[in-house]
């Protein structure tokens, strides 16, 4: 599978953090980076841009908002040695936070929207690119979405400047058939533009949905070291490198910070496939019932929640 034009995004403390508040410690964050530029991957997606009077540092980690000061404490006196990526949430970030590219150590904006803000998506990712970052627009959900809203949205995505566009499946309900279609929608539908990514764990098939996406020419692939993620997780970045066959990755490193960081990480906290997520899933609803069924002390009680999930009678 080594084709030169694909580019590998390591979101582990940026989706990973959504778990936890962000709240890695530096040691963390920065053995995870030296990992990751040791390994080959092409970008390392540090955290959010957050604007700080939306979010409280007391409640949420450095990672919530990928300040300067914080970056450059992970960089240390060496030379970056991996593109830095951060996501924008549309309304948590003002405009005026978000510092010129040449300021910065960030290489790209990912900007995440619902296909009902892709106007406000465009405008941000684009207010990005005047400063001078590489930009992504992440369409999420869209599972939920009818193919005539989703025609409307890659309609006005192509006529925009970004040029890397993202098929996200939020909610892990895609089969690999639904990943063929899809890619070939957003290619067609997208000229001249990269198309990315990013799958859920829900049914084990985040993994596969990324081979798929490959086979069908998708170029920007997102995973995290051992799947970290909210929920039933992502792609995992060992397996995924693994499979490329590009004589640039080594999986080495990789797995030398999972059983150094994230393995202990994985007894403080639950994520990866379990049955409420499956279930989730397989419905196409969004993973927070599981998350709160799972983050109970009934999490063992899996029947219950399918069938509450299901609105069987309990």
């Amino acid at each position: 599978m080594y084709r030169p034009q694909i580019k590998v995004i390591d979101c582990t403390v940026r989706d990973g953090g959504l778990m936890n508040k962000w709240q890695f410690s530096d040691d963390f964050v920065r053995n995870v980076y030296r990992a990751l530029s040791k390994s080959g991957v092409d970008y390392m997606e540090v955290g959010y841009l957050s604007s700080e009077g939306m979010f409280s540092r007391e409640e949420m980690g450095p990672w919530k908002f990928c300040a300067e000061d914080d970056l450059i404490r992970i960089i240390g006196d060496t030379e970056k040695t991996i593109k830095f990526s951060a996501m924008a949430d549309i309304g948590r970030i003002s405009y005026d936070d978000i510092p010129p590219c040449a300021e910065s150590s960030l290489d790209m904006i990912r900007v995440a929207c619902y296909v009902h803000q892709v106007d406000k998506a465009i405008y941000l990712a684009e207010h990005c690119m005047d400063k001078g970052y590489e930009v992504t627009i992440n369409l999420m959900a869209v599972s939920t979405v009818n193919q005539r809203d989703l025609e409307e949205a890659l309609d006005d995505l192509a006529k925009s400047r970004v040029p890397i566009i993202y098929l996200v499946d939020s909610f892990g309900f895609f089969y690999s058939e639904h990943i063929d279609v899809l890619a070939r929608k957003y290619i067609e539908s997208l000229p001249g533009k990269t198309i990315g990514i990013h799958g859920h764990n829900n049914q084990q098939l985040a993994f596969a949905n990324t081979i798929s996406a490959i086979i069908n020419g998708i170029n920007f692939l997102d995973a995290t070291l051992y799947g970290i993620g909210r929920g039933a997780g992502n792609c995992p970045l060992e397996l995924l490198v693994s499979f490329l066959k590009n004589p640039k990755f080594d999986v080495r490193p990789l797995i030398e910070v999972i059983e150094q960081e994230v393995l202990p990480w994985s007894k403080k906290i639950e994520w990866g496939y379990s049955i409420p997520y499956m279930v989730t899933g397989t419905l196409n609803q969004h993973p927070r019932a599981a998350i709160a069924h799972m983050e109970s002390n009934d999490k063992d009680k899996v029947t219950a929640f399918y069938d509450q999930a299901t609105l069987l009678p309990v």
